[in-house]
C-alpha cells in the first residue's frame, strides 16, 4: 500500500472512528440525563404520594390539570356511586400496587359529586381472571348503596392503548386499557371528568373489591445503560488504536 493510500485509510477510519464514538457518547450522555429526570420525576411522585389528602378539584380546575403535575395527588371528596354498568380493566401486575403480585381485574365505576358533576373511581382490584365476570358483578353491586361515601384516593389520567393492546370486549365489559372517557362514552355513563380516581380508601367490609395505597416504582436502568454506552465508546477508540499502531509497524 503506498503512503498516500496509508493516508487515506486513515483519515477514512479516523473520520468513521469520530463519528461512532461521539454517537455512543451522545447515547451515554442522553442516559445519564433520562437517569437525572426520573430521580426528580420519582422524588415529585413520592412527595404527592406521602402528602396529605386535599380537597378534590373543582370542576372549574378540571381542564387546568396535568399529568405532569397532578398525576397521583392525593385527594379526598364524598360521592355517591351511581347504580350503572360498571367495567373491568385487566392487568397482569401492577407497578404502583405492592399487593399485586398477579393478574387481576380493577372494578372501574361512575360517581356523582354533590355538585353533580361524574367522575370514575377505580374501587380496587378483584383477585380473578378475565373471564370471571360474575364474581365482579356480586363484589360491585354490594358497593352501590345510593348513600353518600367518603372517598380518598389518587388522581390518574387515562392510558393509550399501544400498538399490541388487545381490543376490549363490550360484552364482557372488559377493557386492557384504564381510559375511563372510552369507558363512558360506551356504557352510558354520561359526562364524566378527565381524570379517574385510583381509590386508596375505605375498604368495602367484603374487602372485595380492594383499594390501596400506592407507591410509585419506576425501572432505572439508566446508569447501567450509560456504562455500557461509555465503554462501547472506549472500545471502539481501543480498536483505532491497536489499528494505527499496526499501520505504523507495516
Amino acid at each position: 500500500m503506498t503512503a498516500l493510500a496509508r493516508r487515506r485509510s486513515l483519515i477514512g477510519l479516523s473520520l468513521f472512528t469520530l463519528v461512532i464514538v461521539g454517537f455512543l457518547l451522545g447515547l451515554g450522555v442522553w442516559q445519564l440525563q433520562r437517569r437525572t429526570a426520573k430521580h426528580a420525576l420519582l422524588a415529585a411522585l413520592t412527595e404527592r404520594l406521602a402528602a396529605a389528602p386535599g380537597a378534590l378539584p373543582a370542576a372549574t380546575a378540571w381542564p387546568t390539570l396535568t399529568p405532569a403535575q397532578d398525576e397521583f395527588r392525593r385527594v379526598t371528596f364524598t360521592a355517591v356511586l351511581k347504580p350503572l354498568p360498571d367495567a373491568m380493566v385487566y392487568a397482569s401486575g401492577s407497578s404502583v400496587r405492592l399487593d399485586v403480585t398477579g393478574p387481576v381485574t380493577w372494578a372501574f365505576l361512575p360517581a356523582q359529586l354533590p355538585t353533580g358533576e361524574s367522575v370514575v373511581i377505580n374501587a380496587g382490584f378483584v383477585q380473578n381472571t378475565m373471564q370471571d365476570r360474575a364474581q365482579q358483578d356480586r363484589a360491585v353491586t354490594r358497593l352501590i348503596t345510593g348513600a353518600p361515601v367518603a372517598m380518598t384516593g389518587y388522581l390518574r389520567f387515562p392510558e393509550a392503548a399501544g400498538a399490541l393492546t388487545a381490543n376490549g370486549d363490550v360484552k364482557k365489559r372488559l377493557w386492557f386499557t384504564r381510559d375511563q372517557l372510552m369507558m363512558a362514552q360506551t356504557l352510558g355513563w354520561g359526562d364524566v371528568a378527565p381524570f379517574y380516581i385510583d381509590l386508596e380508601s375505605p375498604t368495602p367490609p367484603s374487602g372485595i373489591p380492594k383499594p390501596g395505597p400506592l407507591e410509585v416504582r419506576l425501572k432505572d436502568d439508566h446508569l447501567q445503560y450509560a456504562i455500557t454506552w461509555f465503554g462501547l465508546a472506549a472500545a471502539v477508540l481501543i480498536a483505532y488504536g491497536a489499528w494505527v499502531r499496526g499501520q505504523r509497524r507495516a
